[in-house]
């Protein structure tokens, strides 16, 4: 299904990425939310314990996050450490390592999968292989397609965590010698996903194979491994979307 649709990390699509929700609480109604956010930037995360027994890592202290997070929260991400794997909690919008300063005036918080060789803020983070797992119960797309907006939530059908590709890098502040975790959740074409390409408002400026509707990109439990730990040609391999069925997507009530 997603043949046509595989990153190929170097690759620039016509159309620009679409723009982040506005902040919403877990428990936001469809009617609290913006109108016409592009992208998925607000997601809920699970309790530490679940992360830590559905990704098999060690109990570890980590500060507290919130369960509804976005952009420039705090959240949890997993990577590599040696050969096993580690929870952190950083920044969900990485700060690259030419940043002066943490507080960024640009968006980081989505990167492109098909750029990622290209953009100055991810591509020593992916030669690198800084890959991430973002541990989400659920995240939320705006649906056009009765001419206003309504807003629908995203679960696994079988019920466990999404564990979402991301990109991660730890910036160092050269005037006072503070250390920030960040991270940014990948995103790929979704024009041909039956279900994904229904998400977000058409632009009339570009036909409808055109429109570069994005999804994020999810990374299954027995994949975890390469993810992690991979070569950056094995990880490319894993930038794909999930089929329909992986899916229980319903509007918001």
């Amino acid at each position: 299904m997603c043949g046509a649709i595989l990153a190929v990390v170097g690759s620039i699509p016509r159309v620009e990425c679409n723009r982040a929700l506005h902040r919403a609480s877990a428990s936001a109604s469809a009617a609290q939310m913006p109108d016409n956010p592009p992208m998925c930037n607000r997601f809920v995360s699970p309790a530490q314990e679940v992360i830590e027994a559905h990704w098999g890592l060690e109990p570890s202290a980590q500060p507290a996050w919130a369960a509804s997070i976005h952009p420039r929260a705090l959240g949890p991400f997993i990577r590599a450490r040696g050969d096993g794997r580690e929870l952190i909690v950083g920044q969900w919008a990485l700060i690259p390592h030419f940043a002066k300063t943490a507080k960024l005036n640009y968006s980081t918080n989505n990167a492109r999968a098909e750029e990622l060789a290209q953009k100055a803020s991810y591509r020593d983070p992916w030669k690198r292989g800084q890959r991430c797992i973002i541990p989400a119960m659920s995240f939320d797309e705006p649906n056009w397609e009765t001419g206003k907006n309504v807003w629908w939530r995203f679960h696994r059908a079988d019920g466990t965590p999404w564990g979402l590709a991301g990109i991660w890098n730890t910036w160092i502040d050269r005037a006072t010698g503070e250390v920030v975790e960040s991270y940014s959740m990948l995103t790929l074409n979704a024009d041909e996903h039956p279900l994904m390409r229904r998400m977000h408002k058409p632009d009339p400026a570009y036909g409808p194979d055109e429109q570069d509707k994005r999804s994020v990109i999810p990374i299954e439990i027995g994949d975890v491994d390469a993810w992690l730990h991979g070569s950056v040609e094995e990880a490319s391999r894993l930038l794909r979307l999930a089929p329909v069925e992986v899916f229980a997507a319903a509007p918001v009530a």
